[in-house]
């Protein structure tokens, strides 16, 4: 999927009026995770370019980010299956799913949904 497919729907999706209660709690939960890792690399990038003088990145930090990912995996993957439950509501064919989604069938969609019920489900049951 190219650059310009994603910068395309970026820009659908922003015209999108907001709803009253802004985003969803998984949205917003990993929007912040995701501003905090990006934070943390924008300062190691800044640190690199002065020459590591002031070295204001440490590896618990790093090792803090690292944390982030698991949780911001299972929120991304909750949200995706949203919307692939969003998209079945308005009748779009597993066809059409997975062309969005960059995949070469009907049936990889399919399979790349059911991979993401079961793990979530594992998550909340505790076995991940």
């Amino acid at each position: 999927m190219g650059r310009d497919v994603r910068q395309q729907a970026r820009e659908q999706l922003a015209a999108l009026e907001e709803p009253v209660g802004g985003d969803g709690p998984a949205a917003q939960g990993l929007h912040g995770d995701v501003l905090l890792v990006a934070r943390l690399l924008s300062v190691a990038a800044e640190n690199r370019r002065d020459g590591g003088r002031e070295p204001s990145v440490t590896a618990d930090d790093v090792g803090a980010a690292l944390t982030l990912f698991e949780g911001m995996r299972e929120q991304l993957d909750r949200l995706e299956a949203q919307a692939v439950l969003e998209a079945r509501r308005h009748a779009m064919g597993w066809r059409r799913i997975a062309a969005h989604q960059g995949l070469n069938s009907s049936q990889a969609a399919s399979q790349r949904y059911q991979r993401l019920i079961t793990r979530l489900e594992e998550i909340r049951q505790g076995v991940r």
